[in-house]
């Protein structure tokens, strides 16, 4: 079973207003690392929305097409249990980060579950080693610097085991050495079979992908191996070299 498919799916924020995503059909399998490239206002977020099922339960507008998150309907989903499936990290930290204190934040989406206290600790202590955030474990979350909050939201959503990540134009904004850590820590995720969606207008950023999606004005445009990186004419047709 792959791990996301999309069937004609469009999507417009207004009923009648102009189409944010038109038809795209695409498939992504399961422990793949796959980008997600356009400039700004090509739909990459919208998208991230509809992965996680955010859109259509969370927005009004207007949903057309089927979003399959590892067999899943994500319309007809409730939305606690696609975030189990797939979590995702969005560009501004700060619209997800709920609690003051790292770990509590950390906390904070396993304790939703009722899960064990023990099972909360052991879920806590694994993902902060993981991402290597134990120095921050107390520390006030408005405190941290841009990076240091994206580590904090990925290891949020980490907590709650999903097969899938998306992560919504991060890795272009976090410094070289936290990229590098960032980079390392997906790498290991899709060692464990996570697939692993990267969105991004930034080419250095993708690198590691296995195959990129193209968006342009909502429609995908190109779907192909990650050697498609290195095809300047394509890239520049797209305006996406610099």
């Amino acid at each position: 079973m792959s791990a996301v498919v999309v069937n004609n799916l469009s999507y417009c924020y207004q009923k009648g207003g102009k189409h944010i995503l038109k038809d795209l059909n695409f498939t992504v399998e399961q422990g793949q690392i796959v980008a997600v490239l356009g400039l700004s206002g090509s739909g990459k977020s919208t998208l991230c929305l509809c992965l996680g099922g955010i859109i259509p339960h969370y927005f009004g507008g207007e949903m057309t097409g089927q979003v399959l998150i590892n067999g899943q309907d994500t319309a007809k989903c409730k939305i606690a249990r696609l975030a189990l499936e797939v979590g995702i990290v969005f560009q501004d930290a700060d619209t997800q980060l709920f609690s003051p204190i790292v770990e509590d934040e950390i906390a904070f989406a396993p304790e939703n579950l009722c899960l064990p206290p023990e099972q909360i600790r052991y879920r806590v202590d694994a993902v902060i080693d993981m991402v290597g955030i134990n120095h921050l474990r107390y520390e006030n979350t408005n405190n941290l610097s841009g990076g240091q909050k994206h580590l904090v939201a990925m290891a949020s959503v980490l907590t709650l085991d999903p097969s899938i990540l998306v992560l919504d134009e991060v890795l272009a904004q976090l410094d070289a050495a936290v990229k590098e850590n960032v980079i390392e820590i997906l790498l290991e995720l899709c060692r464990q079979g996570k697939t692993i969606i990267i969105v991004e207008h930034d080419l250095e950023a993708v690198t590691i992908a296995d195959r990129v999606l193209l968006l342009e004005d909502g429609m995908l445009v190109n779907d192909g191996p990650a050697s498609i990186l290195q095809d300047k004419e394509l890239l520049a047709r797209h305006k996406l070299l610099i």
